[in-house]
């Protein structure tokens, strides 16, 4: 991808908006809990519509019975449904986990695998759920644009877009890529302690005299 050329005084703001979320959020780190590729994508994918914590939850009776893709490729989607039932939508994501990991044993030899055209050729993942699978599991350099990441990055500046594609692409172009992955955790974590959708804590924020949407509020 061709990244545009940035202005230093743009680079000058973006760096110092990076190091104040880095420095608010020096625990930033991914908040499923997973060993090893396959237990992050069945996390990944039951976090739709769901919260991190409630996942945490159901992951380990999940795991437990059904610890790999082969265990779980033999299973029918009705028995995923008990285990994963408080995660919500399970009829659709017990299917969708199902027929991913046949298709993970099936024609990926059992691993989950590590390129984006494979993760997303998988029955329920898309880029975002790619992105993150990527980025955590493999260490390849991404940015998954979430509801808090669409929602800071947009209100910061560091983003002026009005869908997630073009928040992830203008994010690529205006984060360095050594620093997207760590980004997309700053971005979570403010999302969730600080900038909420609804009554942000302006007051809390370490960066908010960088931010857009605070100077156009005026407060």
């Amino acid at each position: 991808m061709r990244m545009k050329k940035l202005t230093k005084k743009y680079t000058a703001w973006r760096d110092s908006v990076l190091d104040g979320l880095a420095a608010q959020h020096p625990d930033a780190a991914p908040e499923l809990v997973f060993s090893n590729p396959y237990e992050l994508l069945i996390a990944t994918i039951l976090s739709a519509q769901c919260t991190d914590k409630q996942v945490n939850k159901t992951t380990p009776a999940l795991f437990a019975a059904y610890p790999g893709p082969k265990e779980m490729a033999k299973a029918e989607p009705e028995e995923i449904e008990g285990y994963i039932h408080s995660c919500g939508f399970y009829h659709n994501k017990a299917k969708n986990i199902v027929s991913a990991c046949r298709d993970i044993v099936e024609r990926f030899g059992g691993e989950v695998p590590s390129d984006r055209e494979g993760l997303e050729s998988l029955a329920g993942v898309g880029r975002k759920t790619a992105n993150v699978v990527l980025s955590n599991a493999f260490g390849v350099p991404a940015i998954a644009v979430d509801t808090h990441v669409f929602r800071v990055s947009n209100r910061i500046g560091l983003a002026d877009a009005g869908t997630v594609e073009a928040t992830e692409k203008q994010l690529m172009e205006n984060i360095p890529e050594d620093k997207w992955s760590i980004a997309h955790h700053w971005l979570i974590f403010h999302g969730r302690r600080v900038c909420s959708a609804r009554n942000p804590k302006c007051g809390e924020c370490m960066i908010r005299e960088l931010c857009r949407e605070y100077e156009k509020r005026g407060s």
